[in-house]
């Protein structure tokens, strides 16, 4: 597999688990043991190891060859071996406190490659709902194009009907969810 293939799936395989600052490093020019090494964050040790184990499936599945893989135990700090390329995964503090990309700084900085399928993470105001719109089932388009009837003010409310009615609804216009209490246990109740 060549290096650069195998790059782009250990970053695809290292986004599909939402690693953290991923920073690619070119160190062809610094040593002869490995030509990259790619040097991710992750926010806990279950995440550490779920993100190299998806690197070894996608790996794997791409024809490629995970050689060794170390830190697993602990989670603090894993490293996969792929031959050429080295993948450092690191909990957050520990990546401060090895600043491994100073110890680095030489080697030349690649931008993180674009992902396989491009995610449609700018969609069309057609398309891109808000939480409340969602939540209501509408578009956002829609939602901000209908008129807002508006709301008579609780305070001039002069029926019990429409006083009890208003306490009900929310802002939003939809009812309150109606809370159920539980009843205190009586004395005569533990017979």
């Amino acid at each position: 597999m060549k290096p650069d293939k195998l790059v782009r799936t250990a970053v695809h395989a290292l986004e599909d688990i939402k690693a953290q600052n991923i920073d690619v490093l070119d160190t062809s020019q610094m040593n002869t043991l490995f030509d990259f090494m790619i040097i991710a964050s992750a926010e806990s040790t279950r995440q550490t190891k779920a993100l190299a184990n998806n690197i070894q499936v996608k790996v794997k599945a791409d024809g490629g060859t995970v050689y060794s893989m170390e830190g697993d135990e602990t989670g603090e700090w894993i490293l996969v071996d792929l031959g050429n390329i080295l993948v450092h995964i690191m909990q957050t503090a520990a990546r401060l406190h090895y600043n491994l990309e100073d110890l680095w700084r030489e080697a030349r900085k690649i931008r993180k490659p674009a992902s396989k399928s491009p995610k449609n993470t700018a969609a069309s105001p057609k398309v891109r709902k808000t939480a409340s719109a969602a939540r209501m089932g509408t578009d956002s388009k829609k939602a901000d194009t209908k008129p807002v009837a508006k709301k008579t003010p609780v305070a001039r409310v002069t029926s019990t009907a429409a006083k009890t009615k208003a306490a009900k609804t929310t802002k939003s216009g939809a009812e309150k969810p109606k809370t159920v209490r539980s009843r205190k246990p009586k004395a005569t109740d533990s017979a």
